[in-house]
């Protein structure tokens, strides 16, 4: 299999370790396995750190631990700990399932701009890849009627992401139920890349359920790196059907094989304390929110945006002299700040802002990128 370059992980990988303030990141501000422990009572603290440094380091469980998969599964209506596979991350798990549904020539949707691979490595697989545009020239929204002309009796795969990465958009309870129906209609089934579950904004749109939820032609992808902060433990998953679930087991066992067994254990704390993670995330969003929300009104002459109706990340639109990846590479190089460039995501003019950052790194990264901005303005 030959995939093309992965545009965005290329650009990141360059500046995301030597800037100060990444307000370009996708997921929430990462908590430390000292976070973890602290959210258990104070007196079960010493025992929960004593049992993580005896845990031998041997091979874990292929699937996941049956305790993890088992408090996976019951944050679905429909699934058990056989309708969930443990992954490295979401992006093993949509991998896997690419391979295990799709074949050469086959026909699939997939949201544009989207994470790159959503598209990629079907194309790379040979299939008939159509894109479900989602930009400014839908409003950031998702057209459903421009969907209803993309699918035909070949369609095999149809791909959602939300809320969606990079525009924040959301698709509706009711939408969600109509994109299962096209589906359905033409023997297709629905991947939804839920990296976003549970990162609500304050008065944002309401989440469609899972698609797992929706009836057996749903699959569910999900991760602990974006909604908990916890993008090192690499830990990601799929509720779907078991006999899929089998499949993509043994696809895996060519691949990663087994989940990491400390990994495994602290996914399970964090589930275990998943509302207390929940409510921390909505303070830093509430905090980000408002400060972007100022930063641009006072910029609408040269910035405009469509704040995220779920997730955590926009687009901002810019008017300046200068394409998105030099000003990226600009902002990163001379002000220490990530805004990833539009051009990785197919629109220019644009950079991908995230408001999952420690507020005061947030606050500041902004205003850094401000100077910039003043400097490209000349």
């Amino acid at each position: 299999m030959k995939i093309e370059e992965f545009l965005l992980e290329r650009w990141m990988t360059r500046h995301e370790t030597h800037v100060r303030f990444d307000i370009a990141e996708s997921g929430i501000l990462p908590l430390s396995t000292q976070d973890l422990l602290n959210l258990l009572p104070s007196d079960q603290r010493a025992s929960a750190l004593d049992a993580l440094l005896s845990l031998p380091l041997g091979y874990s469980e292929a699937r996941g631990t049956e305790a993890l998969r088992g408090l996976l599964a019951a944050t679905y209506q429909r699934a058990d700990a056989d309708s969930i596979l443990v992954t490295t991350g979401a992006i093993e798990a949509n991998f896997l399932l690419f391979n295990c549904l799709l074949d050469p020539g086959d026909h699939m949707i997939a949201p544009f701009p989207a994470y790159q691979q959503l598209y990629s490595v079907p194309k790379a697989i040979g299939c008939d890849v159509s894109l479900w545009h989602v930009g400014p020239e839908t409003g950031y929204q998702y057209d459903m009627r421009a969907l209803e002309k993309l699918v035909t009796p070949k369609t095999k795969v149809i791909v959602v992401n939300t809320p969606h990465n990079p525009t924040g958009a959301m698709l509706s309870p009711k939408d969600a139920a109509h994109v299962y129906a096209l589906a359905e209609s033409v023997g297709a089934v629905v991947i939804g890349d839920e990296a976003y579950r549970w990162l609500a904004v304050p008065d944002g749109a309401p989440f469609a359920p899972p698609f797992f939820d929706l009836g057996p032609r749903g699959i569910s992808v999900g991760t602990l790196s974006k909604p908990f902060g916890l993008p090192g433990l690499r830990t990601g998953w799929i509720a779907g059907p078991p006999d899929l679930i089998r499949r993509c087991w043994s696809y895996r066992d060519y691949v990663t094989l087994s989940p990491g067994k400390l990994n495994d254990a602290l996914a399970r704390l964090a589930l275990e304390h998943r509302d207390q993670i929940v409510q921390r995330n909505r303070g830093i969003i509430e905090a980000n929110l408002r400060e972007a929300t100022r930063w641009m009104a006072e910029r609408s002459a040269f910035l405009s945006w469509t704040p995220p109706r779920g997730g955590l990340l926009a687009l901002i639109k810019y008017d300046l002299p200068m394409d998105s990846l030099p000003l990226a590479d600009k902002l990163a190089l001379e002000y220490s700040v990530m805004l990833a460039p539009g051009s990785a995501f197919g629109y220019e003019r644009h950079l991908r802002l995230g408001v999952g950052q420690e507020p005061a790194i947030f606050a500041e990264g902004l205003a850094q990128a401000a100077k910039c901005f003043e400097k490209v303005k000349g």
